[in-house]
């Protein structure tokens, strides 16, 4: 059995700590997404028994406030994707009905989102992202981002950690000549890359299964072990819901040399938000959920709160997805430690 220390390791690397970017004035819009970027996007199934859904990011400002070190900054009374990058990037966007003391015992509507839950058509109300970014003139790697209001980190040793409001996982493919090469999907605090013809597809659509709670990608359906928790810590996944992030996203480029984004228009509801929107709020490098609650015997009693081996029940929230190195020159977020696996054989335990 490996100790709590071993599981601290892994869990520390989730924090809220960010990279910056270049500043720059309001942006432009672009050219729109290139087809190839919903030809070949990815199909992606919900956990059968999931509760906190995708969330709609403009749903969850208005339920969010500017925090820093536990007190209301007063910046802005009422927050929005066109005020956001006003915003230091010492803030957290702290949920604005208190603590969650339980969540899963009486969870706010907002957090649980269950308007995106996936209808019988893979339509969510709730709409993603899908940001292209231009490597060269071959390469380009686009990016398909999923948000949720909150994080259920589940259990580690009978005991919950890492749960937290707000929460960023994402799916990148790689063309190259307009072809797709390789995708990388984001599990947790780490991820796994691909090569193209090894995955699992529907049509020319590659299959992806979120994992129950923590929304952790994954390319097989079954009992999935972090990549580097150990084997201690374990998702579920399987063909829940079935999720086509096509049918409503917001789109966006960019550029890695300026580290700049233009809107390049979405679909449904996502496009209908985008079109009163800037593509500055992507810049902004703060925390999209609160701030890890202290510990201690008077905290405990207020907020649920309690850390073992310097990891805690609740964390902080992450941030957004400029922190997720999109200028990448690998297939992965850490550029210093990437495989490409031309495999699926004996990923999952299945379940």
């Amino acid at each position: 059995m490996h100790s709590l220390y071993q599981v601290s390791t892994f869990l520390a690397l989730a924090g809220c700590v960010s990279g910056a970017p270049s500043s720059g004035s309001r942006l432009r819009k672009r050219e729109a997404l290139p087809d190839y970027a919903t030809k070949y996007a990815p199909l992606s199934y919900l956990y059968s028994g999931e509760a906190w859904w995708p969330s709609d990011i403009t749903v969850h400002l208005e339920n969010v406030e500017p925090e820093v070190d536990y007190v209301a900054t007063g910046a802005n009374d009422s927050v929005t994707l066109n005020t956001l990058d006003s915003l230091s990037s010492d803030v957290y966007l702290t949920a604005s009905d208190g603590p969650i003391l339980d969540p899963l015992d009486g969870t706010p509507a907002w957090l649980s989102s269950e308007y995106g839950k996936p209808d019988d058509d893979n339509y969510s109300a709730a709409p993603g992202l899908i940001i292209a970014a231009e490597k060269n003139s071959t390469t380009t790697d686009v990016f398909y981002f999923y948000f949720y209001s909150y994080n259920y980190g589940g259990k580690v040793l009978d005991i919950n950690f890492d749960d937290h409001v707000g929460d960023w996982e994402h799916v990148m493919i790689r063309f190259v000549n307009e072809e797709p090469y390789a995708i990388y999907c984001s599990e947790h605090s780490a991820g796994s890359a691909y090569y193209w013809d090894v995955v699992d597809f529907s049509g020319d659509r590659p299959l992806t299964y979120i994992a129950y709670g923590g929304h952790a990608n994954y390319v097989t359906a079954g009992t999935q072990d972090y990549t580097i928790a150990l084997g201690i810590i374990s998702d579920k996944t399987d063909a829940g819901y079935l999720w086509d992030m096509t049918l409503n996203y917001r789109g966006y480029w960019y550029d890695v040399d300026s580290e700049e984004f233009t809107v390049a228009g979405g679909v449904g509801t996502g496009a209908t938000e985008e079109d009163d929107e800037t593509a500055d709020w992507l810049s902004w490098l703060g925390c999209w959920g609160d701030e890890e609650y202290p510990s201690g015997l008077l905290d405990d009693i207020e907020t649920g709160q309690y850390c073992i081996s310097s990891e805690c029940r609740y964390t902080s929230g992450p941030t957004g997805p400029y922190d997720k190195n999109l200028g990448r020159t690998t297939m992965c977020e850490n550029d210093d430690d990437c495989t490409i696996f031309d495999s699926i054989d004996d990923l999952t335990t299945q379940s």
